[in-house]
């Protein structure tokens, strides 16, 4: 797939983009931490907003060490929220991957503004199930905005593929939802596949199959290995947020 690159003698707006990016992503990580504590509880319940065990108030006002890597209420010390260490690792990492080898021009603010609110819902995923609506809409609701601007310097039609990738994308895995019920998708994952979809289909129909095989695959193996390990069942469900991610990001990665 031929893809064209940004025109010559834009490589230091590109490389201030880059630098944006990252700062931002490294001064967000409490806020992402923030939020997958806080949205990672069962459905119908209240958002957290505290420790679990003390009760102990965790917000923006007494972010340490709670919204720390070491994620340990300040009162008592007890665990709060994801595994120490690990929203930090992936915003490093999503950070890392943009600044290296992400997509050039406009699709870098949607793809970053998508991963900053993706990650924590992921988070929230693994946690519990779910994809909270205050995470995945505002995700979608950006990168359409985004990628809208992005169009604006160049080619307006692809991102009326953007858009209508997005859609399809969520009415699939919302069309499984009604017809297979627990056995298929959720809404949540329709509601992130909006976001995703739309950033696969800037590059084109074939981009956004090679991002659905990517996330089947991977969710594939991951369930083969839980099996032969005896960490799952035939009949246990897995989070696909994770995957759609993995699968959404490693096709943009070959696309940059």
């Amino acid at each position: 797939m031929a893809l064209t690159g940004p025109p010559a003698g834009t490589d230091s707006g590109v490389a201030r983009v880059r630098g944006a990016t990252v700062f931002a992503f490294l001064a967000v990580s409490p806020l992402l931490r923030m939020a997958a504590l806080r949205y990672a509880v069962p459905p119908g319940l209240p958002d957290r907003t505290g420790c679990d065990a003390c009760g102990a108030p965790v917000g923006l006002t007494r972010p340490w060490p709670a919204l720390s890597p070491a994620a340990r209420c300040g009162i008592c010390r007890a665990p709060v929220g994801p595994m120490p260490g690990t929203v930090e690792v992936a915003a490093f990492t999503a950070v890392l991957l943009l600044a290296l080898v992400g997509p050039s021009g406009g699709v870098l603010p949607a793809l970053a503004w998508w991963l900053g609110w993706t990650i924590p819902a992921v988070f929230v995923d693994l946690a519990v199930h779910r994809l909270p609506d205050r995470l995945t809409l505002p995700a979608a609701a950006g990168t359409w905005s985004l990628l809208g601007v992005a169009a604006l310097a160049g080619e307006p039609g692809r991102w009326l593929t953007a858009v209508i990738s997005g859609t399809g994308l969520a009415l699939f895995f919302a069309t499984t939802t009604v017809l297979l019920g627990r056995r298929g998708f959720g809404l949540g994952d329709a509601k992130l596949a909006l976001g995703g979809g739309a950033l696969l289909g800037w590059y084109g129909w074939p981009m956004l199959l090679l991002g659905l095989l990517l996330a089947f695959g991977l969710s594939a193996l991951v369930s083969v290995g839980l099996l032969a390990a005896r960490r799952a069942r035939w009949g246990t469900h897995l989070p696909f947020g994770p995957f759609l991610l993995l699968g959404t990001v490693g096709a943009l990665l070959l696309a940059g």
